[in-house]
């Protein structure tokens, strides 16, 4: 049942690194383990703690994400994850105000509390602080009228004596205080180049960590508080919109108005095409709507692992090969041999191949010096450059997922550079820092830097499955 007054929270905080993972993952485990159907959520365009709330709920972990989507997807999409769920959790990304760089607060978990018309909990660092902590969360909660902070959660308090200092400067700033999380009892994440290590590959261990989050949250935090908060939230605004897969419509006359791709009819008559998704620990970046739009518009989506498969799917008819590490596991995915020389020959026959950002690099010559499938010849290595921002693209021509003109929002995050290389052509024109080509088109590979979120055109994933039918 979809309801669009779903409890729901969203955790924030005045910065990065302030805690919003382990209490946003925590008291999703939390809720689940008091009977809740809980609904996990991220704000940005993060793979990677999604993952972490998918094993706190048992659900998947989806994304909001206003720039790459659009404003007005951000209600829909959420009531589409929060489906049959009692409660929703969302995490928010950096800043409680921190959006898209130049765009005010777009993208911002402010704006998506906004849009959702979610309370906000906000997570503070009480290191290195005792009265100060007031005058911060007045100012984070007065800094616009139009979000709601419902109650602060403190965290690595040092002591009973400086959470007792804590709680008698916040009663001036008239915030409840919900929580307190001491600083002896951090729970530890490994983190590497891009972020924290994705679940895929930390097995057991992952399991445990949100069993600590779990644990950690559920003793310092007031629960039943908690979840009295998120029961406040009145109906989504915009709410009787709702986003299916099947008939993803909503808000596209914007997108189609600006050049988007046309939406092909899927066809019931046809069998359905056998649509490869990489996954495993190397490709573990993927937006849960992207195999939901290719199994509506018509495919039969079989998920395999590059690390271990040595072969494609019986009756592959197309690839996607999403975002992920392929770096670290360039040894492993070099060896695998059989299945570079499978992936090769598929797109060589054209069969369409859709592959972002480390899918990308794994259809390079190399990496790093590591033969790699070898469908573009073009060389990939690692740098210390950072590369990471929103990204405002036009298709600069014809491709398998979609026409020229078509303009769609992206998202880049990688150290690595791939050289350009001969037989494509471009894949996009981008916009932000400077105007530039990206990308490779060649054949039926579609392959870039740009993480996308399909839902923003419903074009791309009917266009991509119509040819696999015929190619």
């Amino acid at each position: 049942m979809v309801t669009s007054s779903v409890p729901r929270l969203v955790v924030a905080a005045p910065s990065s690194g302030s805690g919003k993972t382990t209490v946003a993952t925590g008291l999703m485990a939390a809720f689940a383990a008091r009977g809740l159907a809980v609904s996990p959520h991220k704000v940005g365009p993060d793979y990677i703690d999604p993952g972490y709330h998918a094993l706190a709920t048992g659900r998947v972990g989806r994304n909001l994400d206003a720039y790459l989507c659009g404003p007005e997807l951000v209600a829909p999409l959420f009531l589409h994850g929060a489906r049959g769920c009692d409660i929703a959790v969302v995490e928010g990304v950096m800043g409680l105000y921190d959006g898209a760089a130049g765009e005010g607060e777009l993208a911002s978990t402010a704006h998506v509390a906004k849009l959702l018309g979610a309370p906000v909990v906000l997570v503070v660092d009480a290191s290195s602080q005792s009265r100060s902590v007031a005058a911060l969360v007045h100012g984070f909660a007065s800094w616009d009228p139009e979000v709601r902070v419902g109650g602060v959660i403190l965290n690595k308090v040092a002591s009973d004596r400086h959470e007792e200092l804590l709680r008698e400067a916040l009663d001036s700033a008239g915030v409840p205080v919900l929580g307190a999380l001491r600083r002896a009892e951090q729970v530890s994440t490994p983190s590497r180049h891009l972020g924290l290590v994705p679940v895929a590959e930390r097995g057991a261990a992952a399991v445990e960590a949100v069993a600590a989050m779990a644990a950690q949250v559920s003793r310092g935090c007031d629960l039943a508080a908690l979840e009295a908060l998120a029961r406040t939230a009145g109906p989504v605004p915009g709410g009787s919109a709702l986003w299916t897969p099947a008939s993803p419509t909503l808000p596209h006359a914007r997108l189609r108005s600006r050049g988007g791709t046309p939406v092909p009819k899927p066809s019931a008559e046809r069998p359905a095409p056998v649509v490869a998704v990489a996954g495993g620990s190397a490709f573990t970046f993927s937006y849960a709507e992207h195999t939901e739009l290719l199994t509506a518009a018509g495919a039969e989506v079989v998920t395999f692992d590059p690390l271990r498969d040595e072969q494609l799917p019986p009756g592959t008819a197309g690839l996607v090969i999403g975002g992920g590490f392929p770096e670290v596991y360039a040894a492993e995915l070099s060896a695998n041999e059989p299945l570079r020389k499978a992936i090769a020959e598929l797109a060589l026959n054209g069969a369409p191949v859709a592959a972002e950002c480390a899918g990308l690099l794994y259809l390079c010559r190399e990496l790093d010096g590591r033969p790699m499938c070898g469908v573009l010849d073009a060389p990939a290595r690692m740098t210390d450059r950072l590369t990471l921002g929103y990204r405002d693209a036009v298709a600069v021509g014809d491709s398998v997922l979609a026409v020229a003109g078509t303009r769609m929002r992206g998202h880049e995050f990688h150290r690595t550079v791939v050289e350009p290389g001969a037989g494509a052509a471009p894949a996009w024109g981008v916009r932000a820092p400077v105007r530039r080509l990206e990308g490779f088109v060649q054949q039926g590979v579609h392959a870039s830097y740009l993480h996308t979120h399909w839902a923003s055109e419903p074009g791309v994933a009917r266009r991509f499955v119509e040819r696999c039918r015929t190619s």
